[in-house]
């Protein structure tokens, strides 16, 4: 089953997109949007998830500067904005009210996020201590520093020019506990089967299988 829930958090209610497994559940999954918003791509993770036997659940995060956004792909500039107004801090409080209704459920809970969000899945195993994987998330070399309460998995493409080779090395040079998957002949958002610009099945397709061999590791 999947449909749109309401979500308390300090920053008042939000809406998120939340799928049900058929049968028992493996845990649950904090999907993180990229910087576009909960759209049709996000909210199909949500539902694969879902399918793989996972609660799964994607705040909507830009909820509290301007409801309901769902942004074309074209549309970076004013989705940066949104970023920008909404701040880190602003959103990891969301992200941590989000999980937090997870547990409260009797839930172990992880997270999986994409470019922004992929920066964010970072911060959520260093500050809320939950595992993690992180697709091209290329604003994470700032926190690197920070200590990571949980596992950690990163997946990045070689090719992808917001995360030079020089910072997937700090990755692994700063967090050499964590798993590092770079994926050749590979570009930013590979995983975003919606926009055949960017998609790569294969590179897809494997970061998937390690993803769900994660989270089932972790969560169990």
């Amino acid at each position: 089953m999947h449909r749109w829930i309401d979500i308390e958090t300090p920053h008042g209610p939000i809406r998120g997109w939340r799928a049900e497994p058929a049968g028992p559940s493996k845990g649950a999954v904090l999907v993180i949007q990229e910087i576009f918003g909960v759209n049709a791509h996000v909210r199909s993770v949500v539902d694969r998830l879902g399918d793989a036997g996972f609660v799964a659940l994607a705040p909507s995060l830009f909820d509290p500067v301007e409801h309901g956004i769902e942004l074309d792909y074209s549309e970076v500039e004013r989705a940066r904005g949104l970023v920008t107004a909404l701040g880190t801090d602003r959103a990891m409080d969301l992200l941590n009210a989000t999980a937090e209704k997870l547990q409260m459920e009797g839930l172990r809970v992880g997270a999986v996020g994409f470019c922004w969000g992929g920066t964010l899945a970072f911060l959520c195993a260093t500050r809320l201590s939950l595992p993690s994987v992180c697709y091209y998330g290329a604003r994470s070399v700032p926190f690197l520093d920070e200590h990571a309460g949980a596992p950690v998995m990163f997946h990045f493409g070689a090719d992808d020019p917001s995360i030079p080779a020089a910072d997937i090395e700090k990755h692994r040079e700063k967090q050499p506990q964590a798993q590092v998957f770079v994926y050749e002949h590979t570009g930013h958002a590979f995983n975003r089967d919606v926009d055949p610009k960017v998609y790569n099945e294969a590179a897809a397709q494997t970061a998937w299988r390690r993803t769900l061999d994660f989270l089932e590791n972790q969560l169990r």
